[in-house]
C-alpha cells in the first residue's frame, strides 16, 4: 500500500509479484500470494491515484487483496492445486491479514511527506 502511494499502481503490481516471487523462493509464502498481492496493490495504487486520499489506498488493499485476491485464489486452489475449497474459504484469513497490514501502512503512511507521493495527476 506504502508502495502503491510512493510509485503508482503499476509499479505497486510489480512490487507485489516480486515480493511473492520472493516469499515462494524462501519457502515463506504459497501461490496464493499472487492474486493477493498484485491486485491488492493495484486497486490502492489506482484509488488513491483517483482521489489523492490517503484512507482510500488502505480501503483498496483491502478489498482487493481481502475479496478480490481471496475470490481468485479459489479457482487457483481447485484447478491447480486440485483442492476442495468454498468460493469464499479464503476471503476472511486474507481479509484479516490485509486488514492489518493496511491499518499498519496506513499509520507509515501519515509520517511520509507529501512531497515524496505520487502526484493523482501523473500518468
Amino acid at each position: 500500500m506504502i508502495g502503491a502511494v510512493l510509485l503508482g499502481p503499476w509499479e505497486a503490481a510489480l512490487v507485489a509479484f516480486l515480493v511473492a516471487v520472493l516469499r515462494n523462493l524462501l519457502g515463506t509464502g504459497t501461490i496464493f500470494a499472487f492474486p493477493g498481492g498484485i491486485i491488492g496493490a493495484l486497486l490502492a495504487g489506482y484509488l488513491y491515484r483517483l482521489t489523492g486520499r490517503d484512507l482510500w489506498a488502505p480501503l483498496g488493499e483491502v478489498t482487493g487483496t481481502g475479496l478480490l485476491g481471496g475470490l481468485l485464489s479459489f479457482p487457483i486452489a481447485k484447478f491447480v492445486l486440485g483442492k476442495a475449497v468454498a468460493a469464499f474459504f479464503f476471503v476472511p484469513p486474507f481479509t484479516l491479514s490485509s486488514l492489518a497490514g493496511a491499518i499498519t501502512g496506513y499509520l507509515v503512511l501519515q509520517a511520509i511527506p507529501k512531497a515524496y507521493r505520487r502526484d493523482k495527476t501523473t500518468p
